[in-house]
């Protein structure tokens, strides 16, 4: 018996009929909303048809393009006392809204980024959603960290109910990727987890912002070892994981080396029938010594004719062979193979097989079936690994298992393992993990750039009950905790100090320059005219890494601290840019630059100064010249 409980309430009638109509005619809906066209036309009723064309879009897609071309007004603020290994690791922390980071890392990275991989959160109704403000994203974005709206509302849910289900996922994702494409090199590819709920959304936003011809795969990934048993219907094991390239005739992914000592079948039944003619001598066989009558050997389509008397002695074919059969290479393939050191065989069945002479250099390439046989996990994996690094349980929520991320990673970065992997849906920093992991085992340089918001923890989670106030905490110690065990498993290994488990630490937040007024056709003018302008509380250092950042630099370079005449002189990129912020800049200063940039040796060397930091303008003038004559022509003052 249904038994419904009295709220008091009459019917909503409009409602009922709604629902009736939905089950109906349920492609008529479009988001809990009644397409009354496309109403017309399953009725029967003519509807005029002539701009009807393929096309993917949603309400705000159009806002969300515009917000993906507005420049950002923010920047990275460095946090050296939550770094590790400040003055040498060549990895990043980022912690802000991706939305923002992505733009302001547009020209420090641009091109530059051979992998970029994200989770991002998956379209279920409970999860963390990005609200997005066009106007103020900035102010948007610490409004988001604390949770509350201005009037103290939860702003974290996306609940199906608000009709905008799609929409609000779509408008969070779009502009995310046109900047993450961006940051792509040539031959990069991006790697997209998602479930069933947006596989087929991401796939139309993904064809649009990448290109169709530039779609790889859609792995499918076994996600558990066991389904839940709650359903109804199905037990979902599977979770897919989309790839694109930035253009695709560049790329080569690698999965896992060719056996060097397994042989090929030169025979396939569904290939056409050639004649191939084998040397003597050439043919290696497991046939007994004796004489083998020219005849028809095996049966249906992969049966095989000898035009000759094969004659085999000490395993060895003495005599020419000629024979039909649907071989996969041609005559001219086979002189070519055999003349480069390809060995024949053949079997007792009289079957041909090939060991090919650069059989050890060759490859497979991945398979899109991502499972245990190929020594990837699943989320119980996952779990386990969480435990074992923290010590408790739930402290990650919905941590991807290391393997799956360091077989992506492999599959990209095989060939350069100099590469930068991108996370902009960092979460608990698997990505970091699997990259330093990845590192260590085949001695590669990979260095990573980890983005997230610091999205609370909740009071009633052990995260928070464990002291980690929110995600990026929790991101951190993990890299910090995972660096540690890595090197200790492989202390034995040459070299394995050097591996970089460290990382910057740097925090998205408004501009150091108080009330900037940015001419878009010339950010970096005019960053520069406002730059003395400091906001309250802000470090000379923050002001560096703002200038690096707008001269796009990349962020990782040392930033080193001179005294050069009394005066501080910060170098970054061992020279390739020297600041000084300090007053009353004297010639001596000058001529230190000088003599730092001779010792450094840079390609050139860009100066910046103060424009209010020279006593006089002729002292100005004087300094400029020095600089010239001994050959830095970029001088700039702020």
């Amino acid at each position: 018996m249904k038994i419904t409980s009295l709220d008091g309430k009459t019917p909503d009638i409009a409602e009922e009929n709604i629902q009736k109509l939905r089950q109906i005619f349920p492609d008529v809906f479009t988001e809990d909303k009644v397409d009354f066209e496309k109403l017309q036309q399953v009725l029967g009723d003519y509807v005029e048809d002539g701009k009807e064309r393929y096309n993917f879009t949603w309400n705000g897609k159009g806002r969300a393009l515009r917000l993906s071309q507005t420049p950002s007004l923010g920047t990275l603020r460095p946090c050296k006392e939550e770094s590790k290994d400040w003055e040498t690791t060549q990895n990043l922390y980022i912690e802000g809204d991706n939305l923002e980071v992505l733009k302001l890392l547009q020209k420090s990275y641009h091109s530059k980024v051979k992998m970029i991989y994200c989770d991002p959160p998956y379209n279920t109704g409970k999860d963390f959603v990005y609200k997005d403000d066009f106007h103020d994203s900035l102010e948007n974005y610490k409004k988001i960290t604390g949770q509350v709206d201005s009037e103290g509302n939860r702003v974290s849910t996306n609940t199906e109910a608000s009709g905008r289900y799609h929409t609000d996922w779509l408008n969070m994702m779009y502009p995310r990727l046109r900047l993450a494409r961006n940051l792509l090199t040539d031959d990069g590819v991006i790697f997209i987890s998602i479930d069933d709920n947006e596989v087929d959304n991401l796939k139309k936003i993904c064809n649009e912002v990448f290109g169709e011809d530039n779609f790889i795969a859609q792995f499918v990934w076994i996600k558990k070892k066991k389904g839940s048993h709650l359903s109804k219907t199905t037990r979902s094991m599977t979770e897919y994981i989309l790839c694109y390239s930035k253009f695709i005739e560049s790329i080569e992914l690698y999965g896992e080396d060719a056996y060097s000592d397994k042989q090929q079948p030169l025979a396939k039944r569904t290939n056409s029938v050639k004649q191939l003619t084998f040397p003597k001598n050439v043919v290696k066989t497991t046939l007994s010594d004796g004489v083998y009558e020219a005849d028809k050997y095996g049966e249906g389509t992969s049966a095989l004719i000898f035009k000759k008397d094969i004659i085999v002695s000490n395993g060895m074919v003495n005599s020419e062979i000629v024979v039909d059969g649907p071989f996969v290479w041609t005559q001219t393939k086979l002189d070519e193979e055999l003349m480069n050191g390809t060995i024949a065989n053949l079997s007792s069945k009289f079957g041909f097989n090939v060991l090919r002479s650069d059989q050890s250099e060759k490859i497979k390439r991945p398979s899109t079936l991502i499972d245990s046989k190929i020594n990837v996990g699943t989320n119980e994996d996952a779990y386990k690994e969480a435990i074992e690094l923290f010590g408790q349980e739930g402290i990650m929520s919905y941590p991807k298992p290391l393997s799956l991320i360091k077989f992506l990673i492999n599959t990209i970065t095989y060939f350069d393992k100099d590469a930068i992997v991108l996370d902009f849906f960092s979460g608990s920093s698997t990505t970091a993990h699997a990259v330093m992991q990845l590192n260590a085992e085949d001695g590669g340089n990979r260095k990573f750039i980890m983005v997230q918001l610091p999205e609370p923890t909740e009071e009633k989670d052990e995260a928070y009950k464990a002291g980690y106030m929110n995600i990026c905490e929790i991101g951190k110690e993990r890299i910090r905790r995972a660096g540690e065990k890595i090197k200790e498993e492989n202390k034995d290994k040459e070299n394995i100090e050097n591996l970089d488990i460290g990382f910057k630490v740097l925090k998205l937040d408004t501009s150091n320059i108080r009330k900037w007024q940015p001419d878009y056709d010339n950010l970096e003018q005019s960053l520069l005219d406002y730059v003395d302008n400091y906001m309250e509380g802000r470090t000379e250092l923050d002001v560096v890494y703002e200038i690096m950042l707008k001269y796009g630099l990349d962020l990782t370079y040392p930033v080193n601290e001179f005294t050069l005449a009394q005066k501080k002189v910060y170098s970054i990129g061992f020279g390739m840019l020297m600041i000084c912020l300090d007053d009353e800049i004297t010639t001596e200063v000058a001529r230190g630059i000088l003599a730092k940039a001779k010792e450094l040796s840079p390609e050139s060397t860009r100066v910046v100064f103060k424009d209010n930091g020279f006593k006089t303008d002729s002292n100005k003038t004087n300094i400029k010249e020095i600089l010239k004559a001994g050959g830095i022509e970029e001088f700039i003052t702020i």
